[in-house]
């Protein structure tokens, strides 16, 4: 059983909507606020790791959108931090395919396949609202399919960008730096955890603290932790993921009402996985444009979207490949052998059978993370308003927040740290409305009573002399009209 006094607010998550959300408590003077985290650091996922001598970003690794008039508070945050990026265009890597044989396609063909994997995307939206379609663009062919993985599955990533692109700009910049993405998460921290050396050492930030429990009432709400604490609040700002929030790690007591359960099964959880090979020297080809390339096989989206980390990490002789949804889960099930075997198979396919195996490989597996579930959030192409207010709103004094939350911006991180902003500010305004029930209430309560005292104000003569003529028994012995024995007074 934890000690801690009740607090005004948890925040369950330290990702990048639960830090902003804290943060945006402590600006508003809320400081009696705790942060309980699952795993043993910040972030969510945006998590670094040192493979090969650098540090790779395993869950988030990009910042979209900057480059537009209006800013990107990431970027803004990444610029004040002197966080080290890197343009990224992979708009080229449809020139980079590479068919089985090893040879590449013909930049025509490959054009063509991407206007029809276009096609495809709009025929798919149509069938979305209703119309009939007929399948005369839907991809067939290796290197259709490998397009169409490359639209959907990575520039879009299942996540509509138009927002992201109409606000902040189209461009988008690569994280390299060695002290990781999360280090915009420890710049923020600062300005309200204790921080020394670049850990934070405040005690209101609580690590492995795996929450397995709510009990929410219109009095408070408490929550039970794995390790057996407890801890009390008045609210709750719950930051996990919308796949946290499908599982059964955190259950409600009450349960979530029925709208609210309904509208978090309709919102899809993408899986995003980056697979970092390390080589004792370089194969690949060079030079501009070459950062990024496609291999095109029979199965849409089986080691499909291949990068370097050469302009990044010059001399690191790093691949990235990237896998989404059934081929991440089915390479999370398998043994990173496994995994590495197949990748070793499908470079070769690329640049023939001499090239040098691989001396590591780095798989994360992010579905199987019980405080993850999966990558991000992915909203139905026709997007329900009702859906999007019922996945944000609070359920009694336990409030939602996450890019899950976003509206415009879900799936990115921009996302998660304006949701966290704005879930604050919705929180802080419910607070204030709360206090000023309370002071009606007090008022309305005294009001009478303080009307009655005044009534009975009077100087010390006046009780005094009010006093004496209330005294009945005294007057009437005075008066000698009643004997009373001395013994008795």
């Amino acid at each position: 059983m934890d000690s801690s006094s009740r607090s005004s607010v948890i925040v369950i998550g330290a990702g990048v909507s639960g830090i902003s959300a804290a943060k945006v408590l402590a600006e508003n003077g809320i400081e009696d606020l705790v942060i309980l985290e699952a795993s043993d650091r910040i972030g969510g996922r945006i998590r670094k790791e040192n493979f090969g001598g650098v540090s790779v970003e395993l869950g988030a690794g990009w910042i979209a959108g900057v480059g537009g008039k209006e800013s990107n508070p990431v970027w803004e945050l990444a610029c004040k931090s002197g966080l080290r990026t890197f343009f990224s265009d992979y708009s080229n890597a449809r020139y980079n395919i590479y068919d089985r044989s090893g040879k590449i396609f013909p930049s025509g063909v490959a054009a063509d396949s991407y206007m029809k994997a276009v096609a495809s995307a709009i025929e798919k939206l149509k069938s979305h609202v209703g119309e009939v379609i007929e399948n005369t663009c839907i991809p067939k062919t290796p290197i259709e399919l490998a397009i169409d993985f490359i639209l959907h599955d990575f520039e879009m990533a299942e996540v509509e960008p138009i927002s992201t692109y109409l606000d902040f700009g189209e461009r988008e910049f690569l994280v390299a730096d060695e002290r990781g993405y999360d280090y915009l998460l420890y710049k923020m921290a600062e300005d309200f955890l204790l921080t020394s050396e670049g850990k934070i050492l405040d005690s209101r930030l609580k690590l492995n603290k795996v929450v397995r429990e709510l009990q929410h009432s219109r009095n408070g709400v408490t929550v039970k932790t794995e390790d057996g604490c407890v801890y009390e609040a008045n609210y709750v700002i719950l930051s996990v993921s919308i796949g946290v929030l499908r599982s059964d790690l955190i259950a409600f007591r009450p349960t979530l009402p029925r709208w609210k359960t309904e509208a978090i099964e309709k919102c899809d959880v993408m899986v995003y996985t980056k697979i970092f090979l390390k080589f004792p020297y370089k194969f690949w080809p060079g030079g501009p444009e070459k950062e990024f390339f496609i291999y095109a096989h029979e199965r849409r989206g089986y080691y499909t979207f291949w990068q370097h980390m050469e302009n990044a990490y010059p001399g690191s002789n790093i691949l990235v490949v990237t896998l989404t949804n059934g081929e991440s889960k089915r390479i999370e099930a398998q043994s990173d052998q496994e995994t590495l075997q197949e990748a070793m198979g499908v470079l070769r396919d690329m640049f023939g059978p001499n090239i040098p195996d691989a001396t590591d490989i780095l798989v994360p597996r992010w579905w199987n993370n019980r405080f993850q579930c999966g990558s991000y959030s992915n909203y139905p192409i026709i997007l329900d308003n009702e859906l999007v207010h019922d996945i944000k709103a609070p359920v009694g004094r336990i409030f939602f927040t996450g890019e899950h939350t976003s509206e415009r911006f879900n799936g990115y991180v921009h996302g998660a740290y304006l949701a966290g902003i704005e879930t604050s500010k919705s929180i802080c305004e419910e607070m204030r409305k709360e206090e000023g029930r309370k002071s009606e209430s007090q008022s309305f309560l005294l009001e009478p009573l303080l009307a009655l005292t005044g009534s009975l104000t009077m100087s010390q003569t006046e009780a005094v002399s009010n006093l004496h003529k209330c005294d009945i028994p005294t007057q009437l012995y005075l008066s000698g009209k009643l004997g009373i024995p001395e013994g008795i007074l």
